[in-house]
């Protein structure tokens, strides 16, 4: 089994940018299929969905919309130990972005000069989709990340569309999550499909603001194309991480961790990346025998991560080692450095960093309190991770008095007649005070 193993010193310029890129799924490539789809749905909503359903997922639709009857048998069907730990779980995940949400602002003015006033008020966006994949299984862990600080931030209308079973409905952890995060309207639409369904609307499912969650190379397109209808959210491809370690982390703990991500799919990236020479001699002798260990697919899967957009990075110090996780970006960051705290002021650009032996990447996919939905491909550069802010949106206060007005009038008139704009002057030349 071949781990990769580069010494970025002596890495050449094209596979430094290969492992930088990662392997984002082209979504170019898939444009021109997803085109059709969109006109479709468009054009016959409902019956539409039903088509592309019994096409790209087997599944016989009977209702788009989960029945409270589907609801209840979904709760009775799962294993009390499954419904504790969604509870347990989401419950931190409520209890971090109620935090987040009692810190944003309350609408506020400050005086700028005397009696010029300015400040913002913050609302909830008026509706939002939430996309919840579903791969081989299903994924309660996606719903309460994106319902509940959705709920929090006071969104109105919230829109759960998931692809179906192959019995035509959605999946009982789905539907049991949903209700436990108050969402009511759950819909068994996935792919690119259901993105063009919250875009446009259909008979079944209302048309929304704005769309939030992972999704597949198909639904992503959809996105791009529909962008100038819906806001398409934050990009959310690939799962990515870099475990950034030295000489004090755990050597089998971090092959552990460097699978966390990579088991995700033969198009994820991982990478350890470390100045210490015994850690990445020992993983590298050691993580295929931790592979070997995974059940099938997973198994196959990382083995194919570690020899094609994962593996290690040998660098000459820390400070090489932070400059390359600062170009890089990742989704996940897990810092194993003995002196934590004075270089977490170095790392700028991640969607999120866990830190410590004690907080592998699965606390925070989880039950940390932290949302796992995160930007990827580089995206942590310019995009946040998921919060309450991805459901609000802030609005500009201002209040000018008589004084203020006096104090500001010549100077802004100043700048009207300089650019050029008659009317804006004669709004203050003119006016009865």
């Amino acid at each position: 089994m071949t781990i990769n193993l580069h010494i970025w010193a002596e890495t050449d310029a094209a596979t430094k940018a290969r492992l930088l890129k990662r392997a984002q799924a082209d979504i170019e490539s898939v444009m021109e299929a997803v085109k059709p789809i969109i006109a479709d749905v468009k054009a016959r909503g409902d019956a539409a969905l039903i088509d592309c359903a019994a096409k790209f997922e087997k599944a016989q639709l009977t209702s788009i919309r989960a029945t409270e009857e589907e609801f209840e048998a979904a709760e009775k069907s799962l294993d009390d130990n499954l419904k504790a730990a969604i509870r347990h779980c989401a419950g931190n995940v409520r209890k971090f972005h109620e935090e987040q949400m009692a810190r944003v602002e309350k609408p506020w003015m400050v005086e700028i000069e005397p009696g010029v006033m300015a400040g913002e008020k913050v609302t909830p966006i008026p509706s939002v989709g939430l996309y919840v994949p579903r791969g081989k299984g299903a994924f309660p862990s996606a719903l309460y990340m994106l319902a509940l600080p959705a709920k929090i931030a006071g969104v109105p209308d919230i829109a759960v569309v998931t692809p179906p079973r192959p019995d035509g409905k959605a999946d009982d952890a789905t539907l049991f999550t949903a209700k436990l995060c108050g969402i009511e309207n759950v819909y068994t639409a996935g792919g690119a499909q259901a993105i063009a369904a919250l875009a446009y609307g259909t008979q079944t499912i209302p048309a929304v603001r704005k769309v939030v969650g992972p999704s597949s190379p198909y639904a992503a397109a959809a996105k791009k194309l529909l962008a100038d209808i819906i806001d398409p959210g934050m990009p959310a491809g690939p799962s990515e991480a870099i475990v950034l370690a030295d000489e004090t982390a755990n050597p089998y703990n971090t092959c552990l961790d460097i699978l966390n991500e990579a088991e995700h799919g033969m198009d994820s990236a991982v990478l350890l990346v470390t100045h210490d020479k015994n850690l990445a001699s020992f993983v590298q002798q050691n993580l295929p025998g931790v592979i070997a260990e995974l059940p099938e697919p997973h198994r196959s899967i990382c083995a194919s991560v570690m020899k094609d957009y994962g593996g290690i990075v040998l660098t000459n110090s820390l400070q090489e080692s932070i400059d390359l996780c600062n170009e890089y970006a990742p989704e996940h960051l897990h810092l194993k450095v003995k002196n934590h705290d004075s270089v977490l002021p170095l790392l700028h650009h991640a969607g999120e960093i866990l830190i410590g032996e004690f907080t592998p990447s699965t606390l925070g996919n989880y039950g940390i309190g932290v949302n796992h939905v995160l930007p990827t491909g580089g995206w942590a550069k310019t995009y946040s991770c998921t919060s309450v802010w991805d459901f609000l949106k802030r609005t500009s206060l201002s209040q000018v008095t008589p004084e203020g007005f006096a104090r500001l009038k010549e100077s802004v008139l100043t700048l009207t007649d300089y650019e050029g704009f008659p009317a804006h002057g004669a709004v203050l030349r003119k006016r009865k005070i």
